[in-house]
């Protein structure tokens, strides 16, 4: 078994320590236990101290102050070696959904460039249907599902949903998981706050289904021939150049409930991991 090490690391040196523990703790649950089993991915999980040392073999993920346009999460090292950055500050705990949604993604496509064929979609009636045609879909696993709606939480830090590789099944069948969380009720539907990219085999140019708004209905864009070494950096790029990426980041943070319920969850498992503490004294 090829076990992936990926280093959760703070370069803004203003993140709570304790939290990115509790984030490195969950995330190493998320991928043993929810992941591996529908995506075959085998990885560990923990805190890099220093954001100037990287050990070989390792994958980081940088937290960081900002992301300027036409910056995404995944990015490739001029090796072509994949590493993530996940804007995070001091005042907000909403980035450890973000640095899941890397997690997860760079673990399924390490790439960027994983394609799935499967049935063709369309918007009829502001609705998203099957089409008549088949489609190649970029694998990226949580855009779909991206919304804080879709996300759940593991001992009181939030992650994001993802899809299973029956969301490229061609019919819907009783008792299928499309997403792990059930947020998708069928194959290649997309959540309100989510999208999808694919190429499109008459032009074979990007397109992009985005439900962005939940008031309103999901539409579908023209991205253009891709020109980077990795398909889903440049798709980000293109998203940010026309603030999609920034609509849709906006549209992930709308589930305070969630957010509020995690943070009272941390501070039980605190108050408990004390009083324990004392058994072993």
């Amino acid at each position: 078994m090829n076990l992936i090490q990926i280093g959760l690391v703070d370069t803004t040196g203003h993140i709570d320590a304790a939290l990115i523990r509790a984030t490195a703790a969950a995330l190493n649950v998320q991928v043993a236990r929810d992941v591996a089993p529908f995506w075959a991915v085998h990885a560990s999980v923990f805190v890099l101290p220093d954001p100037t040392h990287v050990p070989p073999g390792v994958w980081p993920v940088r937290l960081v102050a900002e992301l300027p346009p036409p910056e995404g999460g995944f990015h490739l090292t001029r090796h072509n070696q994949p590493f993530a950055k996940v804007k995070a500050t001091p005042d907000s705990d909403h980035w450890t959904k973000e640095a899941s949604h890397e997690v997860i993604e760079m673990l399924v496509d390490p790439s960027g460039n994983r394609l799935k064929a499967s049935r063709s979609i369309e918007i009829v009636d502001g609705r998203i249907q099957d089409g008549p045609g088949e489609f190649e879909y970029l694998v990226e696993a949580c855009d779909p599902c991206e919304s804080a709606q879709c996300a759940y939480s593991i001992q009181g830090i939030a992650v994001s949903d993802f899809i299973t590789p029956n969301f490229y099944d061609p019919l819907a069948t009783p008792g299928t998981r499309y997403s792990f969380t059930g947020a998708l009720n069928a194959p290649r539907q997309i959540a309100p706050g989510g999208y999808i990219s694919w190429i499109d085999p008459d032009s074979q140019q990007w397109r992009q289904l985005q439900y962005f708004d939940p008031a309103a209905v999901p539409t579908i864009v023209d991205l253009g021939l891709d020109t980077a070494a990795s398909m889903r950096t440049w798709i980000h790029a293109r998203m940010n150049s026309r603030g999609g990426e920034a609509t849709a980041a906006a549209a992930t943070q709308r589930n305070g409930a969630l957010f509020q319920s995690a943070q009272r969850r941390r501070s039980n498992i605190s108050i408990s991991g004390v009083a324990r503490a004392k058994n072993y004294f």
